[in-house]
């Protein structure tokens, strides 16, 4: 497969390990890799099967768009991190949750992960309808004293405290103060224009090994992982085939529903840690600091393995402890994974077309990490 597209002097070793994941025995059929120095785009590269300017399903790296407009707000003081879900949300406090913090919420800690009886293909295209649906949801933990994944449904309960505090909804933030004034490729809710550049995501095709390892990890439908993945709801479809509903795409959902690219998502956290186009980066220091800070850490209750999470963001320097310890950003299932390392001077995107196994960060990501952090020296 051909490898396309630009590094900067320096970077040469990048473009090899793209080139050598992509020729070798796990090769992937449309994969792109964008790196930020600073403002500076220094990696530009896409292989075969996509181009550049395609866009793609982006899955749970939408989270990092919902973070960055929630930071944003608690910098300009519109959010408070230590207030109550319910003085923003009243409707939040049925069922034991009126003590929840945006903060725990932020957290993963609220127990709020999904709905006794599922969401529907609809509500799960729709924020505001999931929001609705959860207020009066019991928790599955009590709340604050545990942490897990809240996978589906993060994007919405936070969402409707921000259109709640400022009466404007997330994405005509994210649009106003992010995406439009640096032209990102990276949409909450993809304008109909845009179409023609979509790709559809590719459903994964494992080894006979790794269906086998698939189907004796498989969870129960009831579970707390099958609930918070909306496994019980009877039209729940796969989640492989999310981003190729044009409803999907139409509305944005924030937790899973972002279609861009990664020049799109590599550009959206440089702007946020380093500043474009000879503007400010969007967050201080200590917002993006605290935002990275690691909030929860342990066993995710969702997730049933060790996990770390900021505010929101993944903790990446506990994923990945080569990179720095205030890097923050966030993975898609389908392989895709986006963030910015302030300490080390770095934006990071990779997406891919198909589905990787076994879904989450895409194991190709380590290897080409490994490879940029060695070109900065």
């Amino acid at each position: 497969m051909a490898v396309q597209g630009t590094v900067a002097t320096g970077f040469e070793g990048v473009r090899e390990e793209f080139d050598a994941f992509l020729t070798g025995e796990e090769h992937e059929p449309g994969a792109q890799l964008v790196v930020h120095r600073g403002g500076e785009r220094v990696v530009d590269l896409w292989s075969d099967g996509v181009t550049g300017e395609s866009l793609l399903g982006v899955f749970s790296s939408t989270k990092g768009a919902a973070y960055l407009v929630t930071a944003l707000l608690v910098q300009d003081g519109l959010l408070d991190l230590d207030r109550t879900v319910a003085s923003y949300w009243p409707d939040f406090a049925a069922e034991g949750k009126g003590e929840v913090t945006l903060r725990e919420l932020l957290a993963h800690r609220a127990g709020v992960v999904g709905l006794d009886a599922g969401l529907t293909r609809e509500e799960l295209a729709d924020d505001r309808a999931i929001a609705a649906r959860l207020a009066g949801q019991r928790p599955f933990w009590q709340p604050g004293r545990f942490f897990g994944y809240h996978a589906l449904v993060i994007g919405a309960l936070v969402g409707e405290v921000v259109f709640r505090a400022t009466g404007r909804t997330l994405h005509e933030w994210y649009e106003e103060r992010i995406r439009a004034p640096y032209g990102l490729d990276f949409w909450l809710g993809l304008p109909e224009r845009e179409e023609p550049r979509f790709l559809t995501t590719l459903p994964m095709l494992p080894t006979p090994e790794q269906a086998a390892e698939m189907e004796a990890a498989a969870y129960s439908p009831y579970s707390m992982t099958g609930i918070a993945l909306n496994l019980h709801a009877p039209d729940n479809g796969e989640l492989s085939d999310l981003p190729n509903s044009r409803t999907v795409r139409a509305k944005g959902q924030a937790s899973a529903g972002g279609i861009g690219s990664a020049r799109g998502l590599a550009g959206m956290y440089a702007a946020a840690a380093f500043g474009l186009d000879g503007r400010a980066p969007l967050l201080k220091p200590d917002t993006a600091a605290e935002f990275a800070r690691v909030h929860s850490e342990g066993n995710d209750l969702v997730g049933g393995a060790p996990d770390a999470f900021g505010l929101g963001f993944l903790a990446m320097g506990v994923r990945f402890p080569f990179l720095g310890a205030d890097s923050f950003g966030h993975s898609g299932a389908a392989g895709s994974l986006a963030f910015a390392d302030p300490r080390q001077g770095f934006a990071y995107a990779y997406t891919r077309r198909r589905y990787a196994f076994p879904g989450g960060t895409a194991p190709e990501n380590e290897r080409l990490l490994r490879s940029v952090v060695r070109a900065l020296g």
